[in-house]
């Protein structure tokens, strides 16, 4: 048997079932569309729901894919066991409805012995333990002796997911050698890791209740599962996952970095491992869109990459390394995934700003534990609470070993059980977050009662007003023959020239209408099995299943959207343009009256980019560039250097819209027929939404003459206020602005004064507290400027020593300082600890520099104990 890279192994696979009539798909995103009960697809078939349960029709009956996948459920092992991934590919082949048990047995055995090369005497099958069928089919058509082929019960061999689609298994093992065994003369399927499952197929014959109870399927389904990695592994014959060709070099790049042998240290190997697993996460799911944040699937990316970066530091890495290792992870992963090196520098970029950012924020977390080990020495105290050590994790992203070892060396524990408790009160409040939807992932609607067979047709691209016939109605909860004048519902037609709000766009309104009856539409919505939902009120008469219609929209409000949205292809370019090939979309709305643009890019813009976006956008809008679409395959469009989004599904044939040589877009929205219809653009706003992405709002043609008549009229109200002409506004600002300067200067020159008359003369007030003098004393209705001032005046006629004041502002607000001069330092006074210890007295809290600190309070009438525990508190500092 020849050891087949990862690459020439999902190659064999996908075009060895192309050639079984299979249609080859690409892997999906790894973003779930249209399924809220994932974060991550984490399946072959996860994406492919929709065509099992018949609520869309597949492309083909026959598909084949390699999935990339991500599963984090066990990442506290990854590193720890060799066998152990957050990242892996799936490859699968799947029936829906069209071949079952006896091709898929027959070809997932051909596959392994006759394309891979694997010795048939050591392949193991195993059934489910009432599935005869399966059994007869590998003994009988196969030739696998009955000997070799395992029955085993419910928990292994028989797939089901709460109530839905459900089978039996039929898993393949491979003898890998004694060599891998655990030496038990018994040793057989199941024991260890001499026997891997390779290859499962699952039966999908069964509809399911949740309750144990199945009824048979009309169609029935195959869904086949196999680990490329874990094939890889089988067929190069090498120790686990972490030593196939892929895999081995994101290793050994790991190791050149941090100078380090692989097992040579048990806990470096750990590290290496799990450096090695985790960028290939991380590497991919950039690649996908996922920014890093601190919430849902952003907040996985982080986990992971701040856990890569953190062990990187256990391995003495110094400097940052992530971006190299990616690197290697795109060189390896790219025949299979040339997204990777389309995205590599901005996948560069994100990795090197989020280690950046996690390599200050655990400089941070080191700061804070060592706080926090000082007040509980200082308290003695062995043992840091379980709700530190999480806000240590949860904030600073350590890790609870990492905390564990730290305070070990200063004869500190943690505690565990509070530590795990909340944990545990973070992952209920996630999990009670979660929506409740049904197998699909999604809300349960009136809409899953409709005919998967019935379809629509968007015909809006060339016609406003389009006659057509209704296929079915809904009212909020139910599927109805028939809706009547005050009903609310929806119409699903044939043809429409409605919008489905998608891709950022929002949907068209307009009406529907007979010669008796009008709906008004208010939303237009995509449903699943392509079928479109005009969602609306009967305003009269009434409408029938398949009756004649005729529908229109609101021209007015589809010119306005378009002329939004064409500009949002200029300004993408622009950005491009004026930033960097980096920028990538990152969402978009596109209403009627302005635009939004959500976009990659790592720091703020300045006037001068937002002036040259603008500029550009503008001149591209003055030239009156045709905008043309033309609809052609995937591949088409890639070499025509069509511009696509992150992680976005695309069918077979994609609409490319062209604005001359300057943009060029795959998007499936409407547009102005020339550049020049969009009449002027202008940037609103460029804000900050999540690390690494920016945001530009704007408008255009009749927003921004709306707009700036607008200015206009605050202009005039302004001057008007200000007793002046609008030309003459910001000489006439310009003047008031001086003359409040010299105001103020003069109110604080008064305040001063009554500072000092309100205080009177309190030198002979000064003590000595141990070598140190000290002035502590209380002054009515000063704010905390005025007692910075005084401060400073009364350390200066005292020469040397420490100044505390304090000052009531009103019966709730109190303000106090401390200033120490360096001699009084010398000797051990600290303003900002004599702070931390007389706020409390007034109800309050503060810090600040050893020579001067500040704080406030609400309890004006803790002032005098302040002033008589001045000297006691001083005392406890002086050496």
């Amino acid at each position: 048997m020849k050891a087949y890279g990862v690459n020439e192994l999902r190659k064999m696979y996908l075009e060895f079932f192309e050639g079984k009539e299979h249609l080859k798909m690409n892997s999906f995103s790894l973003v779930p569309q249209n399924d809220k009960s994932l974060l991550l697809i984490n399946s072959g078939m996860a994406p492919l729901k929709p065509y099992f349960t018949g609520q869309e029709i597949p492309p083909r009956q026959r598909v084949t894919t390699c999935q990339k996948c991500i599963r984090t459920g066990d990442i506290e092992n990854i590193g720890k066991t060799a066998r152990h991934l957050t990242f892996f590919e799936m490859l699968g082949n799947f029936s829906f409805g069209d071949y079952f048990k006896k091709e898929a047995i027959a070809w997932s055995w051909e596959f392994l012995t006759k394309v891979i090369g694997l010795d048939e005497n050591r392949l193991y099958p195993s059934v489910y333990e009432e599935d005869d069928e399966a059994f007869e089919i590998w003994n009988k058509e196969i030739g696998v002796p009955a000997e070799k082929i395992y029955r085993l019960g419910k928990e292994d061999n028989f797939w089901e997911h709460g109530a839905g689609p459900c089978g039996p298994c039929s898993e393949i093992y491979y003898d890998r050698g004694e060599k891998y065994g655990c030496g038990k003369p018994d040793c057989g399927v199941g024991c260890c890791d001499r026997f891997i499952e390779v290859w499962n197929n699952v039966f999908t014959q069964f509809e399911g209740d949740g309750n144990g109870n199945y009824t048979e399927l009309d169609n029935k389904n195959i869904d086949t599962g196999m680990g490329l990695e874990r094939l890889a592994t089988v067929v190069q014959d090498v120790d686990s996952v972490f030593d196939i060709d892929t895999m081995k070099a994101i290793r050994d790049k790991v190791c050149e970095i941090s100078g380090l042998t692989y097992k040579a240290d048990k806990n470096a190997d750990m590290s290496i491992r799990l450096i090695t697993d985790h960028i290939r996460s991380v590497t991919f799911m950039i690649a996908d869109g996922i920014i890093p944040s601190n919430e849902g699937r952003g907040y996985v990316l982080r986990r992971l990459l701040r856990r890569a970066a953190r062990h990187g530091r256990l391995l003495g890495i110094k400097d940052q390394f992530l971006a190299t290792l990616g690197k290697t992870v795109i060189d390896e992963s790219k025949d299979g995934y040339p997204e990777l090196e389309e995205k590599k520098d901005y996948i560069f970029k994100l990795l090197t700003i989020e280690e950046d950012n996690f390599n200050k924020t655990i400089d941070q977390g080191l700061t804070i534990l060592t706080e926090l080990e000082d007040d509980l020495i200082k308290d003695g105290k062995k043992i840091l609470s379980g709700e530190d050590a999480f806000k240590l994790y949860d904030t600073y992203g350590f890790p609870l070993d990492l905390t564990k070892e730290i305070l070990e060396e200063k004869g500190i524990s943690i505690d565990e059980d509070g530590f795990k408790k909340a944990m545990n009160i973070q992952r209920e409040t996630a999990r009670n977050a979660r929506v409740v939807t049904n197998y699909m992932g999604a809300d349960e609607t009136v809409y899953q009662q409709l005919d998967p067979s019935l379809t629509s047709t968007f015909i809006g691209y060339d016609a406003t007003s389009y006659s057509s016939k209704i296929t079915a109605l809904t009212t909020e909860d139910a599927l109805v023959s028939e809706l009547i004048a005050g009903q609310n519902g929806t119409i699903i037609v044939e043809n429409t020239p409605f919008y489905a709000t998608s891709g950022g766009q929002v949907a068209d309104y307009g009406v529907i209408s007979t010669d008796n009856g009008e709906f008004e539409v208010t939303d237009t919505i995509k449903l699943q099995g392509g079928k479109i939902g005009h969602v609306g009120t009967v305003v009269k008469g009434m409408f029938k299943v398949a009756e004649d219609v005729k529908l229109a929209i609101d021209n007015n409000r589809r010119q306005a959207t378009a002329k939004n949205h064409s500009a949002t292809h200029l300004l993408q370019k622009a950005l491009r343009t004026v930033l960097g090939s980096h920028v990538e979309q990152a969402g978009s709305y596109v209403a009627s009256d302005r635009l939004r643009f959500d976009f990659t890019h790592f720091s703020a813009l300045t006037r001068e980019e937002v002036e040259q976006v603008e500029a550009i956008v503008n001149r591209e809008i003055a030239k009156a560039i045709p905008v043309h679409t033309d609809v052609m395959t995937m591949e088409e469009a890639k070499k025509t250097g069509a511009m696509a989004l992150f992680g976005e599904k695309y069918s077979d044939k994609v609409r490319v819209v062209s604005m001359g040589e300057f943009s060029k877009e795959l998007c499936g929205g409407t547009h102005v027929s020339n550049t020049s219809a969009i009449s002027v653009f202008k940037i609103l706003s460029e804000t900050g939404v999540a690390a690494g992405v920016r945001r530009i709002e704007a408008i255009t043609a009749d927003g921004v003459f709306a707009y700036y008549n607008e200015l206009e009229q605050e202009l005039n109200a302004a001057a008007k206020v200000a007793k002046t002409e609008p030309s003459m506004l910001s000489k006439r600002i310009e003047a008031l602005q001086e003359e409040i300067k010299g105001l103020h200067a003069e109110n604080e020159k008064l305040k001063n004064k009554l500072a000092k008359d309100a205080l009177g003369d309190v030198m002979n007030q000064v003590v000595e507290v141990k070598g140190v003098k000290l002035l502590a004393a209380g002054v009515p209705d000063i704010d905390m400027n005025g007692l910075r001032n005084l401060g400073d005046q009364l350390k200066d006629k005292m020469g040397d020593g420490v100044v505390i004041l304090a000052s009531a502002n009103g019966s709730d607000k109190v303000n106090l300082i401390a200033m120490a001069t360096d001699s009084a330092m010398a000797k051990g006074a600290h303003a900002g600890n004599l702070i931390k210890e007389l706020a409390s007295l007034v109800g309050g809290g503060g810090g600040g520099r050893p020579n001067m600190a500040q704080a406030g309070g609400k309890n004006p009438a803790g002032i005098a104990t302040v002033i008589e525990r001045a000297a006691s508190v001083l005392e406890a500092q002086i050496k």
